[in-house]
């Protein structure tokens, strides 16, 4: 049982690259799943190796309150999964979960997390013989084979197709409920389905915290909204919305009853606040909807259908089982426990 934390605080560099700062803390409790949220070039991966021990840095890293900052990456006793696996393409399935725990006074049998994994068929198989799905089951049983404190992972679905990514993910959530990980994607469906915990990062620095319901209920900005798939309304191009909301009708009836706005608005300003709400928080059709909205664009998306919608000068996604056509106009409700402003 490991708890972790990580205060980073450096300027990187790298061969023809820009310098770029990380000012980042984690804290991570045992056997918690933290996920790091966010997009391309937050700094998300160069967080994960620098408490993977992979690079110098101003700030410190703990394992049980322990300071581990100038051990090694081989001293850390950390499990690292990597997006394009990292596997040694000369040696045997068998032989690349091995090669780790010769170092190790505690560690797996192979054969044994093979089978756990499905993949013990292919032990005497070398990588460049498998697909993807199978070599990152082969790189999850090495990284667990030494027996980790820590499981740090970095896009180990990124490069699978979708069905070998959902399979693979589901036995993730099952695998990472015995340890401590860390766990880097840009996928917001997958940060949702592992996460007991959410760390967003943008540009270096971290944006918000959470759990998962935390986090994509109530995003702390509109780029947080944004990239973890809310609509996010500016009420100064949604009167209509904007109304509803002060007035207190529809169904926007809040649930303790108060009738009172979500929206606190400044009586110094005019200025009107942005709103986040979830595409499936919407519904379209109602009889008592708050208002019409033009149906822009129906998009197929497996059992249900994307649909964007224009009202006043805004757009909005919500999902519909029956897709609606488009050009025509439907209600739409905003149910106000579902509005966050960001």
């Amino acid at each position: 049982m490991t708890r972790l934390t990580a205060d980073i605080r450096s300027t990187f560099t790298a061969d023809g690259a820009e310098p770029f700062t990380v000012d980042a803390a984690i804290e991570v409790e045992s056997n918690e799943t933290c996920v790091i949220l966010g997009p391309s070039g937050s700094g998300k991966t160069l967080l994960l190796e620098t408490i993977a021990g992979f690079h110098e840095h101003n700030g410190v890293v703990t394992a049980n309150e322990t300071d581990i900052t100038g051990k090694p990456p081989e001293e850390r006793g950390f499990g690292f999964v990597f997006q394009d696996y990292a596997l040694f393409p000369h040696m045997t399935v068998r032989e690349n979960v091995e090669y780790g725990t010769r170092y190790r006074e505690s560690s797996r049998d192979a054969a044994e997390l093979l089978d756990e994994l499905g993949v013990a068929h292919l032990s005497e198989r070398n990588p460049p013989t498998l697909s993807g799905g199978e070599k990152q089951r082969v790189a999850l049983a090495r990284a667990l084979a030494i027996c980790p404190s820590v499981m740090l992972l970095d896009e180990p679905l990124a490069a699978l197709d979708v069905p070998t990514k959902q399979a693979l993910r589901d036995d993730l959530a099952d695998i990472l409920d015995d340890v401590t990980a860390v766990y880097v994607t840009h996928n917001r469906t997958t940060a949702r389905a592992v996460a007991d915990r959410i760390v967003v990062m943008q540009e270096g620095r971290v944006v918000q915290r959470g759990t998962p319901e935390d986090v994509f209920e109530r995003p702390a900005s509109p780029m947080v909204a944004r990239f973890t798939g809310s609509n996010v309304i500016d009420l100064s191009a949604a009167p209509s919305l904007r109304r509803i909301l002060d007035d207190g009708i529809g169904s926007q009836a809040r649930s303790d009853g108060s009738g009172r706005s979500p929206i606190d608005h400044d009586s110094d300003t005019d200025a009107a606040p942005q709103v986040a709400i979830r595409p499936e928080a919407i519904t379209l059709g109602d009889a008592d909807g708050d208002l019409s909205a033009t149906v822009e664009r129906v998009v197929r998306e497996d059992a249900t259908n994307r649909v964007t919608l224009a009202f006043d000068d805004v757009t909005v996604e919500a999902f519909a089982t029956s897709p609606p056509v488009v050009g025509t106009e439907v209600t739409l409700s905003f149910p106000r426990d579902r509005l966050h402003p960001c």
